[in-house]
C-alpha cells in the first residue's frame, strides 16, 4: 500500500507497449516514450475510478472489516500482533467516551452554553488509533476536531472546551501534554508541526512529530509547503489527513484529481490510505509511520479514509449538499460498532463490561455539564494586556473608552 516513487512509471499492457521492447536504440527511445505516457494514462485511469465511482470503497490498508471480523495484512499485521483483550477493551472504551464527551458538547452548544462546536462524530477511529500509537515524547499538532486525540494524550475533555465558550485562547498547557492548542487557520499547523520535527532533528532527539489535517486543508499552500520542507530536511514527522469526503460542503472529488495519500509521492515520500473506520488498522499504520520518522526515515502522509457523520460544525447543515443516503452507507461502518462486533465474536468483553462502561459514559456527560457551565467569564479588560511590552498610549485611550461603555450599562441598570 506504501507508494513509491517507481509505482506510477509502471508500464501498462498495450500495444504500444510491445512495440517499444525492441533492443535497437529506437526501441529503448519508443520505451521511454511510452513508459511516460502509460504513466498518464494510468493516473488517468485512477482519477477516473476516484471520481465515477464514489459508491465504491477505494483500496485501503484494513484490519477489521465493519462486519467485526479481522483480516490479515502482511504488511502491519506485526504492529498489532501483540494486542491484549485489555488493550482491545481500551480502544473501544476511549472512542465511547470521545463520543459521549462529543454529543455533550454538541448539545451544550444548541443550548447556548457554547459559541460553536466542531464534532468529530464518525471519526473516533482515525483518532483513537493514530492517537495510541504516539509515545508520550512525541508532539502533536491537532486542528480543531481532534477531540479523541486529546483524550488519548491526557488532556482533560473540559479543557477543550473554554475557547467555545469564549472564556480562554486553549485551556491548556501544550507542554504538559506535548499537544499543542487547537488550530483554526486552516492547514497552518503542518508547517508547525514541521518546524517543530526540523528542531528536534538537530537536537537529536529520537522522538516524531504528528500533524493533524483535513482533506480541506490540503488544499491549502501550507499544507504543500510543510511537504515540500519536510522531505528536503528529512523531518520526523506524520502527516495525518483525516479524510472525512466533505470540506465543509466541497466534495473531496472536486479537491483533488488523485487520491490523497498519491501526492506525496510527487514530494519524495510515502502515502498509504488506510481505513479510517478501523482502529486497529490506524493504530498500526500510525506506529508505522512514527517508527519510520523516529528512525530518521523522514516524513509520512497518511490518509484516514472516514465519513463526518454530523456537520461541519454547529453553524453548519449537512441536508443541504449531502444525501442522506450516503451518510446511511456510512453509517454501515459505524467504527464503534465494528469493534464491539470483534470484541463479542472474539469473547473479549461481556455485557457486564458494556453496561459499566454505559454508566462511565452518563458520568463523564454530567461532568463536562456542570465544568462548563461553572466556568468562570474573563476579566473584560484582559484583552488589553500583554499587547505591548510597556505599555501604548492607543491601547490606553481604547481601554479608557472600553471602561467608559462598560460604565454605561451600569448606570442605566441603577436608573
Amino acid at each position: 500500500m506504501t507508494v513509491d516513487s517507481s509505482a506510477a512509471s509502471e508500464p501498462r499492457r498495450s500495444a504500444a507497449g510491445k512495440a517499444g521492447t525492441t533492443g535497437s536504440k529506437t526501441g529503448t527511445k519508443r520505451t521511454t516514450r511510452t513508459t511516460s505516457r502509460t504513466t498518464t494514462s494510468t493516473a488517468s485511469r485512477t482519477t477516473t475510478r476516484s471520481t465515477t465511482k464514489k459508491s465504491t470503497d477505494p483500496e485501503l490498508v484494513q484490519l477489521l472489516t465493519p462486519e467485526g471480523k479481522r483480516v490479515k495484512n502482511a504488511e502491519y499485521d506485526s504492529y498489532v500482533a501483540g494486542i491484549t483483550p485489555e488493550e482491545l477493551r481500551g480502544l473501544y472504551r476511549d472512542m465511547v467516551l470521545t463520543r459521549r464527551f462529543d454529543a455533550e458538547a454538541t448539545a451544550l452548544q444548541r443550548q447556548g452554553e457554547l459559541g460553536l462546536w466542531a464534532s468529530l462524530l464518525g471519526q473516533e477511529a482515525a483518532q483513537i488509533g493514530s492517537g495510541r500509537a504516539t509515545r508520550e515524547d512525541d508532539y502533536v499538532f491537532p486542528t480543531y476536531r481532534e477531540h479523541g486525540v486529546a483524550w488519548c494524550r491526557g488532556v482533560d475533555p473540559t479543557n477543550l472546551l473554554g475557547m467555545f465558550r469564549g472564556v480562554n485562547h486553549g485551556g491548556w498547557d501544550p507542554n504538559s501534554n506535548n499537544f499543542h492548542l487547537y488550530t483554526i487557520v486552516i492547514g497552518s499547523q503542518t508547517l508547525h508541526a514541521t518546524g517543530y520535527a526540523m528542531g528536534i532533528a538537530k537536537d537529536g532527539a529520537d522522538s516524531a512529530v504528528i500533524a493533524y489535517f483535513g482533506d480541506g486543508a490540503s488544499s491549502q499552500g501550507d499544507v504543500a509547503e510543510s511537504f515540500t520542507f519536510s522531505a528536503v530536511y528529512n523531518a520526523p514527522v506524520v502527516f495525518f489527513c483525516q479524510n472525512n469526503q466533505w470540506a465543509i460542503s466541497e466534495p473531496t472529488e472536486k479537491q483533488t484529481r488523485v487520491p490523497l495519500y498519491q501526492r506525496a509521492q510527487g514530494f519524495g515520500f510515502p502515502g498509504v490510505r488506510v481505513d479510517g473506520n478501523d482502529v486497529l488498522a490506524c493504530l498500526a499504520v500510525t506506529k508505522w509511520a512514527l517508527e519510520r520518522a523516529r528512525s530518521g526515515e523522514g516524513p509520512t502522509l497518511v490518509e484516514a479514509y472516514t465519513y463526518r457523520m454530523g456537520a461541519h460544525t454547529t453553524s453548519d447543515d449537512p441536508t443541504k449538499y449531502r444525501a442522506d443516503e450516503e451518510r446511511e452507507a456510512w453509517e454501515a461502518k459505524d467504527p464503534i460498532l465494528r469493534l464491539r462486533r470483534y470484541l463479542e465474536a472474539s469473547n473479549h468483553a461481556d455485557e457486564g463490561f458494556f453496561a459499566e462502561l454505559e454508566a462511565e459514559s452518563e458520568a463523564l456527560g454530567r461532568r463536562v455539564r456542570e465544568a462548563v457551565r461553572a466556568m468562570p467569564d474573563p476579566d473584560n479588560f484582559a484583552v488589553f494586556e500583554n499587547v505591548y511590552a510597556d505599555g501604548h498610549a492607543l491601547v490606553d485611550e481604547e481601554r479608557a473608552q472600553f471602561a467608559a461603555y462598560q460604565a454605561s450599562f451600569a448606570d442605566v441598570e441603577g436608573v
